[in-house]
């Protein structure tokens, strides 16, 4: 393990699902991190102790099904009013009553609806990478089916039991370099090369890949540790969040079009593709986070945000943090 995430403490608290990992460090008001696809708290390395420095207890959970956490085998124990039930328990675990909760990737789409589902317990959000659209329009895999024509979308992809498992799990540390390389701002393909969230006929995401280069931010050793967790615990219970899409659906249906109204946060990178697809969303960012504080969109970044750009994003989060309304985040 990396020297700098030595002073970190590791614990395990009770969840719906079984337990919760997480890491924490720092003494002050809580900030919960929660991370995406596919990866761990480890994704919050870098600022786990800037936030410590800064009067905040930073703690960083594995999220159920990845890691040290639990991992059901039902794919329906993976529906988001578990995984914002399990937050709510994490909070509670350690003391508190309230935290703010900050989120990248599905992460962010999990402490979105966090802060919808239980405003009592999350008084701000913030975002990372994948801005907030409030539940609505056809099914998910309706909508996910009818991307690429002839290619197939990525999530329709994983959606399916077993076959990205297939792909993955026979050189987990391989798969993970290529696909950190391919949404990576500096290696990732260029415009005209086939895009690597679609899968061609007959192929494989890895097909489209990056071969043989590590993005800037992503030293051997952490690819060591995010590979060495995945080789241990497989891939199913990370993949099932993507099988729980249109069980959120169902779930979700009286919050539909509903606006989170916290102190929110929301930052992203230019070359994302989540930015760039979804920027309608980010432009409705007026009538969906009307409490957003500040949105910034980050040059030459791409999907890995925390990581490619710790500085800056940690800048942007302390700011935030010290700016929010006495008694939501400080």
């Amino acid at each position: 393990m990396p020297a700098h995430t030595k002073s970190v403490t590791h614990r395990l608290v009770p969840s719906p699902a079984g337990r919760i990992h997480l890491v924490e460090q720092g003494s002050g008001p809580l900030v919960l991190l929660v991370h995406g696809f596919p990866e761990s708290w480890y994704s919050w390395r870098n600022q786990l102790p800037v936030l410590a420095a800064a009067g905040y207890r930073a703690v960083a959970v594995d999220v159920r099904g990845y890691g040290r956490s639990s991992k059901p085998a039902d794919p329906a124990a993976y529906g988001m009013v578990d995984l914002v039930e399990d937050n709510v328990q994490v909070v509670h675990a350690l003391g508190e009553e309230t935290a703010v909760v900050v989120g990248h990737d599905w992460g962010a789409t999990i402490a979105a609806d966090s802060a919808l589902l239980r405003p009592d317990v999350f008084r701000a959000v913030g975002l990372l990478s994948v801005p907030y659209t409030p539940r609505g329009g056809p099914r998910p895999s309706e909508v996910f089916a009818r991307m690429g024509g002839d290619e197939e979308f990525y999530v329709s992809y994983f959606q399916q039991p077993g076959r990205a498992e297939g792909e993955i799990e026979p050189d987990v540390r391989g798969w993970l370099a290529g696909f950190y390389a391919a949404l990576s701002g500096d290696t990732m393909p260029g415009p005209q090369a086939p895009d690597p969230h679609f899968v061609g006929r007959g192929g494989t995401l890895r097909d489209r890949f990056p071969a043989g280069r590590l993005p800037a931010w992503l030293g051997e050793g952490d690819l060591d540790v995010c590979a060495g967790e995945f080789e241990r615990t497989g891939f199913t219970g990370a993949l099932n969040r993507y099988r729980s899409m249109d069980r959120d659906w169902e779930d979700l249906a009286a919050y539909d079009g509903a606006p989170v109204t916290q102190p929110s946060l929301f930052v992203g990178g230019r070359l994302d593709a989540s930015t760039v697809w979804l920027a309608d969303a980010i432009d409705a960012f007026p009538a969906t986070l009307p409490g957003l504080v500040s949105s910034h969109l980050l040059d030459d970044c791409g999907h890995w945000i925390q990581q490619e750009r710790p500085a800056e994003v940690n800048r942007i989060l302390v700011d935030w943090l010290d700016d929010l309304p006495a008694g939501v985040g400080n």
